[in-house]
């Protein structure tokens, strides 16, 4: 019982440190959701270019999709035009932070982190990309269609436009609706396995296997690739584990690598784009 009281009050404080910011970080995603014009983004993607990489990169970055999520956009994005090597600067970049876990990371590990994750995720990114385009030269991409229309609140296809209202019923509608639904259990199993660790897991354990970087770098990357854990369900997990003496390099290796891809990401890459891609 006095386990089970302790792992509470661990759940219960970590909620409550990141609660503010994920309803912030929510109600921002709700509104990027909503304003960012679908064929806007979709028509910078194609070809094989370092720029296209760049774009794709840095739009998703603030995107709120976690690894699995942005499976079924990034299949969209290539089907209708984007290259390989976008497609894989998005599929690194988009899952790996968003603004979401951007105000998360902030509440449990500081400024510095909240900077850094992004920086790094971007780069990710854009350095995934430029290696597929390096590594797989069969590139069949299709010409894309620049001048569609497609509206974010009705996805219909024709011109139209939307009273304040509709907007604003959207923004929290997917915000506080789809994304939690989307993400919760995953946020929320994140919270409970960083309680387990910072009440059970001893602190000699962690500094003796996770304190030096020369064991804990590839620790937490054959750990973090195949493994599913949300940009945000991350946090918890390593700042619970950084508390206990792991080195922030390592801490930092799993909120990029953990989110960044797993066993279904690299099903998809490697049916999808190939096995040149997959290995890039």
């Amino acid at each position: 019982m006095s386990i089970l009281i302790g792992i509470l009050k661990e759940i219960w404080t970590l909620l409550g440190e990141m609660a503010p910011y994920l309803l912030f970080g929510f109600l921002i995603a709700g509104v990027l959701n909503t304003v960012i014009p679908k064929n806007k983004i979709y028509k910078h993607f194609s070809g094989r270019s370092f720029w296209s990489n760049v774009k794709a990169s840095l739009f998703g970055v603030p995107l709120p999709l976690c690894s699995c999520g942005v499976i079924p956009v990034a299949a969209y994005l290539r089907k209708e035009g984007a290259g390989k090597g976008a497609t894989i600067s998005f599929l690194s970049s988009t899952p790996t932070t968003g603004v979401d876990s951007i105000f998360a990371t902030y509440s449990l590990l500081g400024p510095i982190y909240a900077i850094i994750r992004p920086v790094a995720a971007f780069f990710a990114g854009i350095l995934g990309g430029t290696m597929t385009n390096i590594f797989d030269k069969t590139q069949d991409d299709t010409t894309f269609l620049q001048n569609g229309f497609l509206c974010n609140l009705c996805s219909e296809t024709e011109p139209h436009s939307h009273k304040f209202h509709e907007k604003v019923k959207a923004v929290l509608r997917y915000g506080f609706f789809d994304l939690i639904e989307d993400v919760a259990k995953w946020i929320l199993l994140g919270i409970v396995i960083g309680a387990i660790i910072s009440f059970l897991v001893p602190d000699t354990f962690v500094v003796r296997y996770l304190g030096n970087p020369l064991f804990a770098y590839p620790i937490m990357l054959l750990i973090s690739i195949p493994m599913y854990v949300c940009a945000t369900g991350s946090i918890p997990i390593a700042a619970s584990l950084i508390l206990k003496g792991m080195t922030p390099g390592a801490g930092l290796i799993f909120l990029i690598a953990g989110p960044a891809t797993n066993a279904a990401t690299i099903s998809f890459v490697g049916g999808k784009l190939g096995k040149k891609s997959l290995f890039a």
